[in-house]
């Protein structure tokens, strides 16, 4: 076994904080910044922020299109006491896929469900 003893007069009274800071200066310039300084200080960093943050969200929608397709043809129709999203693309479907008829109708008018008040007009895309 091994036994440590300590000296008491080669021990030192060191503060807490010496101990926690050793190594570390608050201020290793020695320049102190007033209010003014210290809040231009923040608006620079920010500024750079934000032209960095600007800079990045343009090169992230760099390669987005410009142009807008071609207009799709809308026919409208009132619906009849009945009638249902179903019905209508079924007439409209002409042998094609009813429920992606569906689905075009209901996000080009934000149609929640697949139910028509009589009366209520639709646009129905033209295939």
């Amino acid at each position: 076994m091994s036994t440590v003893s300590f000296n008491a007069s080669s021990l030192r009274a060191t503060s807490a904080q010496t101990l926690i800071n050793q190594g570390f200066q608050t201020n290793p310039s020695g320049f102190r910044l007033n209010r003014r300084g210290r809040l231009a200080r923040t608006f620079v960093v920010l500024s750079l922020a934000v032209v960095l943050a600007s800079v990045f969200g343009l090169q992230a929608g760099a390669n987005t299109a410009d142009t807008v397709g071609a207009p799709t043809p809308f026919i409208e129709v009132t619906a009849a006491p009945g009638d249902t999203l179903w019905s209508l693309a079924t007439r409209m479907a002409d042998g094609g896929d009813v429920r992606s008829l569906v689905d075009e109708i209901a996000s080009v008018n934000s149609l929640a469900t697949a139910e028509l008040q009589a009366g209520q007009k639709v646009r129905i895309p033209l295939r």
